[in-house]
Formats: C-alpha cells, sequence, structure tokens
C-alpha cells in the first residue's frame, strides 16, 4: 500500500492506494514540492508529518480510516503483522501509533 499525497491539487490531497497490499508501505508524492510542502499536506489531513530526515511518519490511525470500507475482514490481520514486521526492523514508533515511511518523489 501506498499513501499518495498530490501535491498538485489544492489543497493537496492524500489518499491510500492498494489498501490490501500489505506487504510494501510507503509515501508517494505526485506533483511538484519539498518536504516542507508534503509535511503541511500529511499534517493538515491528520495523516503525519515528516522528520528532519526528510522520512514520512505516517499515523497508524490514519492509515485504518484511509484504508476503511475498501478492504475485507482479513485487513486487519494482515495490516497487524505488517506493523509487526515494521517493529522488529524499527521503523514503528515505540507507542506503536506510527509508521516511518521511505517518501518516493515523484
Amino acid at each position: 500500500m501506498q499513501v499518495v499525497v498530490d501535491m498538485e491539487a489544492e489543497p493537496a490531497t492524500v489518499t491510500l492506494e492498494d489498501p490490501a497490499d500489505c506487504g510494501r508501505f510507503h509515501v508517494a508524492t505526485r506533483g511538484g514540492g519539498d518536504a516542507g510542502t508534503l509535511d503541511v499536506a500529511l499534517r493538515a489531513d491528520a495523516v503525519g508529518s515528516v522528520d528532519g530526515d526528510g522520512e514520512a511518519v505516517v499515523h497508524v490511525e490514519a492509515v485504518r480510516r484511509l484504508a476503511g470500507g475498501s478492504v475485507g475482514e482479513a485487513w486487519e490481520g494482515e495490516f497487524t503483522a505488517m506493523l509487526d514486521y515494521a517493529r522488529s526492523k524499527g521503523w514503528l514508533s515505540d507507542d506503536g501509533a506510527s509508521i516511518r515511511a521511505h517518501v518516493e518523489w515523484g
């Protein structure tokens, strides 16, 4: 799955594409912009923020909200497994509330 931020929209829009694919997770941008613009867009939609290293920090509950209505019953278990994997790699915050994600600029 990927969090997609359309930076050309006014205001920028944030959507979740391929929510059923719990085997990958990243933030992808469309259009121009920089880390500051991305940070504003993620914060405006209560999805997350950009950290000091230029990586995205995405709220777990925002992913659940964005996936709502477009995934099956098994998704929660698959998403939990993805979070467990992220924790094993150090990509999940200590409190489990956010996931660190690579940003693909496009």
